[in-house]
């Protein structure tokens, strides 16, 4: 399959969109993560914005080609 430069445009024009709306799973994640695990606050942080940037950018994948 044929990747175009138009289609990873449009993937992330979606995930940046999606960003804003992924901050509050990956809060709930992370405050689930919490408890069970022994990190510094920071890590915590660092933890937040990965899995935010990773939600959006699946969710703007799953609009893309789905």
């Amino acid at each position: 399959m044929e990747y175009k430069m138009t289609d990873i445009v449009i993937t992330l024009i979606f995930s940046i969109v999606m960003l804003v709306f992924m901050a509050f799973p990956s809060m709930k994640i992370v405050e689930w993560i919490k408890p069970k695990t022994d990190f510094s606050e920071k890590t915590y942080t660092v933890l937040q914005l990965l899995l935010t940037v990773i939600l959006s950018l699946m969710i703007g994948i799953f609009l893309k080609f789905a």
